[in-house]
C-alpha cells in the first residue's frame, strides 16, 4: 500500500496527482494546500474523487518551518511514521519576470527583489524544508523516492544554445532547486533515497489567460526559439499527460541505473519539449 504526500495540490498538476494516484484504492494520497477548507470542497464536489477515502488533505504554509513540520506530524498519524514517496509539486509562476529580459526587469530593482525571494523562498527554502521534515519517514518508507518539480527553463544548455531570455527569475529559482535536490541526493544515496528533478513539460494550465496582447506577443517570440528546438513540439499539454509521464520516470528511475541526483525532462532524458 504506497502511500504519497504531494503539496500544491489545489489545482492544476498537484490536482491530478491527487486524481491519479487516488484511483487505486491501496494508496493514501495526502494533499498538502495553503487552503485546506476550499480544496475539500472541491474534492467533495469532485464527481471522481468525492468517494474516495483514501485522499487525505493538510494545510500549510511551506515556506513556514514550523508549519511543515506540523503537517509531517499530522501526516505520520495516517500513515503509521512512514512515507513512500514525496513530491514536492508547489510553485509559483511569477508574471513579473514572464515577458521581460532580466536586464529590463532591473529598471525595477525592488520588484526584482521581493519576486526572486518570493520564488527562492517557494521553490527552494520551501522544498528543504519539506524533505528536511519528511525524511525520516521516507527513510522508512519502501519506495524511498523523492520528487520535485522542475522545469526545463533551469537547464544552462538550453538557455545559452536558443538565448531563452523570459522567465528568468523563475529558471533561476529552478536551477537552484535541481542543485538542492542534488546535495540531498548526495547525502541519502547510501541510505537508499533516490532524488529527482524532473520537469513536467509545458502545461496548459492557465498562467497567461490574462496576458494582454503585447505580452503575448514577447510570449510567442520565446514560443517560436521553443519550434526551434523541438520542430514536432505542438503546444501545452494536458495537466493528465503530463502527471503519466513524470509518474512513468519516477517508476523507471533507480539509484541503481545512475539516476540519483538527476534533473530530467517529463521524457526521462534532457530533451524538454
Amino acid at each position: 500500500m504506497p502511500s504519497y504526500v504531494i503539496t500544491g495540490v489545489a489545482r492544476g498538476i498537484g490536482y491530478e496527482f491527487v486524481r491519479q494516484l487516488s484511483q487505486d484504492p491501496r494508496n493514501t494520497v495526502i494533499g498538502v494546500v495553503r487552503d485546506k477548507q476550499q480544496t475539500i470542497k472541491k474534492v467533495s464536489e469532485d464527481a471522481t474523487l468525492k468517494g474516495r477515502s483514501n485522499i487525505h488533505i493538510l494545510e500549510a504554509d511551506l515556506t513556514s518551518y514550523e508549519a511543515v513540520k506540523r503537517v509531517a506530524g499530522e501526516a505520520a498519524k495516517i500513515t503509521g511514521g512512514s512515507v513512500d514517496y514525496l513530491i514536492g509539486n508547489a510553485g509559483y509562476i511569477s508574471q513579473f519576470d514572464a515577458y521581460e529580459p532580466i536586464g529590463v526587469l532591473g529598471n525595477e530593482p525592488q520588484k526584482l527583489e521581493e519576486e526572486l525571494a518570493k520564488l527562492i523562498n517557494i521553490h527552494v527554502v520551501a522544498n528543504i524544508h519539506l524533505i528536511n521534515a519528511f525524511i525520516p519517514q521516507i527513510l522508512k518508507g519502501h519506495a524511498k523516492k523523492v520528487i520535485v518539480l522542475s522545469s526545463g527553463f533551469a537547464d544552462l544548455d538550453l538557455t545559452n544554445k536558443f538565448d531563452l531570455n523570459l522567465s528568468s527569475l523563475y529558471s533561476i529559482s529552478k536551477a537552484a532547486s535541481n542543485m538542492a535536490v542534488a546535495k540531498f541526493s548526495a547525502q541519502y544515496k547510501t541510505d537508499g533515497v533516490l532524488f529527482l528533478s524532473i520537469t513536467p513539460g509545458m502545461v496548459e494550465v492557465g498562467h497567461y489567460v490574462n496576458s494582454t496582447p503585447e505580452q503575448l506577443q514577447k510570449l510567442g517570440s520565446g514560443l517560436g526559439k521553443f519550434a526551434e528546438y523541438a520542430p514536432n513540439f505542438t503546444g501545452p499539454i494536458s495537466p493528465e499527460e503530463a502527471v503519466k509521464l513524470v509518474r512513468s520516470v519516477w517508476e523507471k528511475a533507480s539509484i541503481e541505473n545512475g539516476s540519483g541526483g538527476d534533473f530530467l525532462s517529463q521524457f526521462g532524458n534532457k530533451q524538454w519539449l
